[in-house]
């Protein structure tokens, strides 16, 4: 039996990056496999982004953030405002999303049209595995969750408001620029 999701890729802190960052997502669960195709458009342009499924450990139905979670009032929607809503990072879209090592250089990068592209076939009993073991259960439960596109560049002035820091990278690597719930398809 394949399952099939899709989200509808929404901007997120686009009037203070200047750029309308859209796009769409599917996930289809077949076999063992769990098959990832992301477009996106209008990102800042040759910027890596972070890419991932945020939820909540315990079931509860996971909301895209949007202008009202800028708790602290500075303009932005930065990473830990959109917790409360959103939950906890889960599962990275980068070159091996059943790792779940969220923290490193292997995520799309923007070409110079802000456009960019990630297709992966994932083992689903791997990644099932490291979920449970992060996460104490091994049902992604996937429409009780959003994904969030990150990512602007170093040039793009940020007020020290901004939070984000995951390790040694810092709220541009971090910021999330657009959101999507996914659904069901």
């Amino acid at each position: 039996m394949v399952e099939k999701y899709k989200a509808d890729i929404v901007p997120l802190n686009a009037e203070k990056i200047g750029k309308k960052p859209h796009g769409s997502a599917t996930f289809e669960v077949s076999d063992d496999n769990l098959i990832i195709d992301i477009e996106m458009f209008d990102t800042p342009e040759n910027t890596q982004h972070w890419e991932h499924f945020h939820g909540f450990p315990d079931g509860k139905d996971a909301e895209i953030a949007t202008e009202a979670q800028d708790a602290n009032k500075d303009g932005f929607v930065d990473l830990p405002e959109t917790e409360p809503v959103s939950g906890t990072t889960m599962v990275p879209f980068n070159d091996a999303p059943e790792k779940m090592d969220i923290r490193n250089d292997e995520y799309p990068v923007s070409d110079a049209a802000g456009h960019f592209k990630y297709e992966k076939i994932v083992p689903l009993s791997a990644l099932k595995a490291k979920f449970k073991e992060a996460f104490g259960d091994d049902q992604l439960h996937l429409d009780k969750r959003v994904i969030y596109i990150h990512g602007v560049p170093d040039s793009l002035e940020l007020p020290s408001t901004v939070a984000g820091e995951v390790g040694s990278y810092d709220a541009h690597v971090t910021l999330p620029i657009a959101v999507g719930k996914i659904e069901k398809a």
